[in-house]
């Protein structure tokens, strides 16, 4: 059936309908609850919530606090529970609340709270990165909003909401990629008596705000894979300890602006912060501290030590000087018990002033499950002391670093400020190894006493002192990255910065060479101006890269024909400064600055693409026979690649048991003569020891490109034998 418009006043009847549905419409939040903004550009990654917070459960696994993000499985994020509450309010509907409080959660969103935005703003535009004509940046184009030159750091994402009690609450977060800056995230926090109680521009509220209290519980899980290494119910951070420092911090407000890169760690235990690390736990019986990867060599899998130190917090809405009494909780807290609020209704009463309480400091539903007390060192004796966390608190959802501040008085239009940062550090993946296969060593070999070499230089013969010494040295790089964060705000976060990386970056598989060309820095002009350095990984990107080329301004291309044919290659690239511009040592080390190698590292490997064979008969099978034992040895990163070489241009490769069983087939179609193998069937499962038959078959004419002729035809088939012994 089909409808006409008779009149113009029917059109008009018509807009006005539309009209008035966008108009209804607009009442809906600005933006989803579900919205997130990814931070991708340093060793510390996470993604930043519409709704204020985050929960990091995407219903499979906790994602999120990646660090180092160079290495898959190290999520960190477990929760961030969020409060905010106030005394004797009167709502929008003129209902009074002895205390009104909400959780800041994505499910009572459109209800107590409205998230209003959430846009992650960039100093350059991303580079981007191109691997044999795939642009692998894509995926990542639309983690930035808008580009602002203007801007310090290298990224910053803004998040509003606003709350039924009419506080809008502004959170800034702020990112670099800067070497030794690119595992901290600064955040801003602004919580403004604005009056809009929900998501349209009117202001419902005039009236002052009383007692405001707001803070949170951040659990992690510190971390994903040394869960997976140790005991998994670590993964919601069920044995995860807890410690602070800055008890004395109001003794220490003029080391603020006083201390630099050479400051010694002893002499930072004054910064107001917080921070978790994997414990003990009692179901397993060996020194978990570290996770030593047991099923592998011992591989420490779980370095990390996670948490927030308190930068700056307003005196008042009147007095934006730094004020040396807040936070006024700093500690832990039980994970999974809290009072949930948030639908604002009349029931909710009880549980608002339980809320108010909590954030006061008073920890619920009593003492044991929270307390300004530092954790691990009141309840162990010693770095080996084999106490379970859990035993300590008795919450099976895990332990939360707990910060709060308040109370603060705010009239219409007042604000208050408080910044803190969220920083992650620990180990390096090196040093994880070379600990725990040694520490591995000794516990295969009851016999093995040592010497084991100590952080301070000296020895032991225990291996579990050995082992947590090392580990420990994580309280330091936590405290010398908060430091760092601190300096840098006390800047206005104007650090050193390291040149901006090359705008493109273009890797090509050849015959005899991986080419890689690049388009020039834009900082390139400038007189502390370095050059480019090269970087390569073989055989994954999950790995050690390796510098493979220095090179001087003005160069935009490199051959890498040091490559080896099947293997696989991964690169990135950094422009470097000469160091002259990062002298004085007080917000970072002196010396060379390079821009973020995430800006350009690739995840899509590059191989060396040989010619096609010449005839059925050349095709060889690389490794034959394949044994287990040497699957280290033959293609490094790939330990079950199996390589067809010489094979014809475009072919089907079929490979069948002895019995004639089919089990895998590969389409080969991109004109080569090299094609791969996992070892591994089209059901997923690895292939066990036996004699195979790989069948090749043509798939289309093909002639030598050089004299015309015809080297094999469409249907021409072989068939050769490849062993495998597992």
């Amino acid at each position: 059936m089909t409808y006409r418009f008779k009149t113009n006043q029917s059109i008009r009847t018509i807009s006005a309908f539309l009209l008035s549905i966008l108009a209804c419409s607009a009442l809906l939040a600005q933006v989803s609850e579900n919205e997130r903004r990814y931070i991708r550009i340093g060793e510390l990654q996470d993604h930043v919530s519409a709704y204020g917070s985050e929960r990091a459960y995407n219903n499979s696994y906790y994602e999120g606090m990646r660090w180092p993000a160079d290495y898959p499985y190290t999520d960190n994020a477990v929760i961030r529970r969020a409060w905010v509450a106030v005394r004797d309010f009167t709502d929008a509907t003129g209902q009074n609340w002895n205390t009104w409080a909400t959780y800041i959660y994505a499910g009572y969103a459109l209800n107590s709270i409205w998230p209003m935005e959430l846009e992650q703003t960039a100093r350059f535009d991303p580079p981007a990165v191109y691997v044999d004509g795939s642009n692998i940046t894509a995926p990542y184009a639309e983690d930035v909003d808008k580009i602002n030159p203007n801007q310090i750091p290298d990224r910053i994402v803004n998040n509003v909401i606003n709350t039924t009690s009419g506080l809008t609450i502004t959170r800034r977060v702020r990112a670099f990629s800067q070497q030794y800056h690119d595992d901290y995230f600064i955040k801003e926090f602004v919580l403004t008596n604005t009056g809009n109680v929900d998501n349209d521009p009117d202001i419902e509220l005039t009236t002052p705000l009383k007692g405001v209290r707001f803070g949170w519980g951040t659990r992690y899980s510190v971390c994903r894979e040394g869960a997976a290494n140790s005991d998994n119910q670590q993964s919601w951070g069920k044995h995860s300890w807890v410690t602070r420092r800055g008890e004395d911090y109001p003794a220490h407000v003029s080391d603020v602006a006083n201390f630099t890169e050479n400051t010694p760690r002893s002499q930072l235990d004054w910064i107001r912060c917080s921070y978790s690390w994997l414990g003990q736990s009692e179901v397993v019986d060996y020194d978990m501290i570290g996770a030593p990867a047991m099923k592998e060599k011992g591989r420490l899998s779980s370095p990390q030590f996670a948490g927030t130190a308190v930068l700056h917090v307003d005196k008042g809405p009147q007095d934006q000087s730094d004020d040396p009494n807040q936070p006024v909780v700093l500690g832990w807290y039980a994970g999974d018990t809290y009072p949930s609020v948030g639908d604002v209704r009349p029931t909710d009463a009880t549980n608002m002033d339980l809320v108010y309480e909590m954030l006061s400091g008073n920890s619920y539903p009593d003492e044991s499950y929270g307390g300004s007390n530092r954790m691990f060192e009141d309840n162990t004796t010693s770095i080996t002391d084999p106490v379970d966390p859990y035993i300590i608190h008795g919450d099976g959802g895990g332990t939360n670093v707990w910060v709060t501040y308040g109370p603060y008085d705010l009239e219409h239009g007042d604000s208050i400020k408080v910044v803190e940062v969220e920083a992650i550090s620990g180990l390096d993946r090196e040093k994880c190894i070379e600990i725990g296969r040694r520490w591995k060593q000794a516990y295969d070999n009851s016999a093995d006493n040592g010497p084991f070499a100590l952080p301070d230089g000296g020895t032991t013969d225990e291996k579990d002192l050995y082992k947590n010494s090392w580990v420990y040295t994580g309280m330091d790089s936590i405290l010398l990255t908060f430091s760092r964060a601190l300096r840098n705000y006390n800047l206005g976060y104007n650090i050193p910065q390291a040149p901006l990386p090359p705008p493109a970056f273009t890797i090509n598989s050849g015959g005899d060479k991986i080419s890689l060309t690049w388009v020039a820095s834009g900082s390139e002009g400038e007189s502390n101006f370095g050059g480019y350095r090269l970087y390569r990984a073989i055989g994954k990107p999950d790995t050690t890269f390796e510098r493979i080329a220095e090179l001087a301004p003005g160069t935009y291309a490199y051959d890498d024909k040091q490559a080896q044919r099947g293997q696989s290659y991964y690169y990135y690239l950094t422009a470097y400064s000469n160091g002259s511009g990062n002298m004085d040592g007080v917000a970072n080390p002196t010396g060379i600055l390079e821009s973020g190698r995430f800006y350009t590292r690739t995840n899509k490997a590059a191989v060396l693409q040989r010619m096609a064979g010449q005839n059925l008969d050349a095709i060889r099978i690389v490794p034959n026979p394949f044994t287990i034992k040497a699957r280290n040895y033959q293609f490094i990163g790939e330990p079950d690649k199996i390589m067809f070489l010489d094979v014809p241009a475009y072919c089907k490769i079929r490979i069948f048991t002895e019995r004639g069983d089919l089990i895998d087939t590969i389409i080969h179609d991109n004109g080569s003569g090299d094609q791969s193998w996992n070892s591994i069937t089209s059901a997923r499962q690895v292939v066990v020891s036996g004699v195979y038959l790989v069948h090749f078959e043509v798939t289309q004419d093909y002639y030598n490109s050089a004299t015309g002729n015809l080297l094999y035809k469409k249907g021409d088939s072989t068939i050769k034998k490849l062993l495998i012994i597992r």
